[in-house]
């Protein structure tokens, strides 16, 4: 009977356990950051461009390496020739195979000059590759704020159906006492039905962005966030963060690699002027059946071949003419990419100075208003106040509201952006340490 009542208790723990909802996973922006690069497949697109960029390398390497090649070949001639004297001058049958290795080469160097350039077209991707991780964490950053403005209009919408409703019940009970008209309370239902449909409004937006954020991020749709306050850290002057971007910044980086490699593609070009050796070492076999009189059983030879092309209807002179417009291409896109990142750090700074006294002034707007609800409240509720006046201070306090909340979220955001386009890491901003982004 004990063993009975064990086991029913023991099911009943499991079936009680098992009927628990799952509770949502929590997330911080850091944790966003982290799971949005390993799980998005931009991010791993984006990553595969270092690996073709790689595979570039080995394939200039190989023109610098030399060729080995095996061949064969079997011939089965109709018949047997000879010439006058007798003597075989075609067999029945032949086969012959052998091996050679083969070194081409100009005497320009351009092979080599082409695989350096291969190594500066890796390092070029790598940068936009860092460049593209840190867009996608500005836009993470982004669809975060945006979820956080949801979830905090939602808040002041659930709160202010729930003023409303005690609004409408006080003025329904002062109508009974004959202190105040129908009228009153018409309006108090009025707004109370405007105030369910900004709450269905908020909810729907509330829904969308965080689809939004889990499809960027890569997570499930159940998913709650935790919110930890970025805070600001101390600005270095104007100039300065200027300085810092064109020093740090990894597409700036990139702009100057490709100014690089379009100068060294210039040489790449002139080098088609000079002529190319090829070098060759060669082994043959061949058997023969019957055997002619000029028949060599083996031969093993090297040949040196110098090949000077004096003219190809002006090719080669065309692609160095083009080969310096696209370097001088890269220098003025280059020289433009700075200016604008040049007015992007201080366009940034400004819009960061901008919120920061926008805030601030959110954060009074919001005092006086939760102050001003509070007295009409009492006002109201001893006859003092009108309905309008109730109305008019809720109006306040819920444009208060939504200030402040848009204001918080759009400065936090305006920090990190300011560290994106100084060329601050942004997980290394979150996180507290200087960690470089992931590599593919």
């Amino acid at each position: 009977m004990k063993g009975l009542c064990a086991r029913a208790v023991t099911v009943g723990l499991m079936l009680l356990l098992g009927s628990v909802p799952h509770a949502a996973a929590e997330y911080t922006l850091e944790d966003l950051y982290r799971i949005g690069m390993q799980k998005s497949e931009k991010i791993r697109i984006s990553g595969e461009n270092v690996e073709i960029a790689d595979s570039g390398k080995y394939k200039a390497l190989s023109a610098l390496l030399p060729k080995a090649t095996a061949f064969g070949t079997y011939t089965n001639y109709t018949d047997e020739k000879r010439n006058a004297t007798g003597s075989l001058t075609q067999p029945d049958r032949q086969s012959s195979w052998g091996a050679r290795i083969d070194e081409n080469l100009s005497l320009s160097g351009r092979e080599f000059t082409s695989y350096s350039l291969s190594k500066d077209s890796v390092e070029k991707s790598r940068y936009d590759f860092r460049s593209f991780q840190e867009e996608f964490l500005l836009s993470v950053s982004l669809a975060y704020f945006e979820f956080m403005k949801a979830r905090k209009a939602l808040e002041i919408a659930d709160s202010n159906v729930e003023r409303l409703t005690k609004y409408r019940e006080a003025a329904r009970t002062r109508l009974k006492a004959g202190e105040i008209t129908k009228t009153t309370v018409l309006r108090a239902e009025g707004e109370l039905s405007g105030a369910l449909s900004e709450q269905i409004k908020a909810r729907n937006a509330y829904e969308s962005a965080r689809v939004f954020l889990a499809r960027l991020v890569g997570i499930e749709r159940d998913f709650q966030i935790r919110e930890v306050p970025v805070t600001e850290r101390e600005t270095a002057e104007l100039e300065a963060m200027k300085d810092r971007a064109l020093k740090t910044r990894p597409d700036v980086k990139s702009a100057e690699t490709q100014v690089r490699i379009a100068e060294k593609q210039i040489d790449v070009s002139r080098g088609a002027y000079w002529p190319t050796v090829n070098v060759a070492g060669v082994y043959t076999s061949t058997e023969q059946s019957p055997e002619t009189a000029s028949y060599n059983r083996e031969s093993t030879y090297g040949a040196v071949t110098l090949n000077f092309p004096f003219f190809e209807g002006g090719l080669r002179r065309a692609e160095v003419r083009e080969s310096e417009s696209k370097y001088r291409q890269a220098e003025f896109q280059y020289r433009d990419f700075v200016k604008s990142v040049n007015v992007e750090v201080e366009n940034t700074w400004l819009d960061l100075i901008a919120q920061k006294g926008i805030f601030k002034s959110a954060q009074d707007q919001l005092a006086y208003a939760e102050d001003n609800i509070r007295a009409v409240a009492k006002q109201f509720e001893f006859g003092l106040a009108s309905s309008l006046d109730v109305i008019d201070a809720n109006n306040l306090l819920i444009s208060a509201q939504k200030l402040m909340a848009d204001a918080t979220y759009n400065y936090q955001f305006f920090i990190l952006r300011l560290q994106r386009v100084t060329g601050t890491p942004l997980m290394s901003y979150v996180t507290g340490a200087a960690a470089e982004p992931v590599k593919p």
